[in-house]
């Protein structure tokens, strides 16, 4: 029997995830995408298919403070996607950890959202 790809099972793990979830514009899909330097997450209308609010590692903001593929960067992304979606007058989101398990960056990003008024 092959092996299969870590790739691969995360995919695979995504696709079981969003069967089941789908964000409205009342509570917006929050995705989470997650790579070795880099993370960033989305607000996202499904019935639409639009992004209401975003933040990334990439960011000026994010990018000053120094690493950006660690916790602490997730932390600043969470605390910039929850002033944003407060911003766009969203208190509540269905969370998409995209395949990825709910720990490290993955937990300090969802955390921060929610200190920010983020409920999910």
């Amino acid at each position: 029997m092959a092996k299969v790809s870590r790739s691969k099972m995360r995919s695979i793990r995504q696709s079981r995830l969003r069967k089941r979830i789908s964000g409205t514009a009342d509570r917006p899909r929050l995705s989470v995408f997650r790579s070795n330097s880099h993370i960033s997450a989305q607000l996202i209308d499904d019935v639409t298919g639009a992004t209401v609010a975003s933040a990334t590692s990439l960011e000026s903001a994010v990018k000053s403070s120094g690493a950006t593929g660690n916790a602490t960067a997730a932390t600043e992304v969470g605390k910039l996607i929850g002033e944003r979606a407060k911003a766009a007058g969203i208190t509540a989101a269905v969370f998409d950890r995209g395949g990825n398990k709910y720990h490290g960056r993955v937990a300090a990003l969802a955390d921060a959202a929610r200190e920010q008024g983020l409920e999910f």
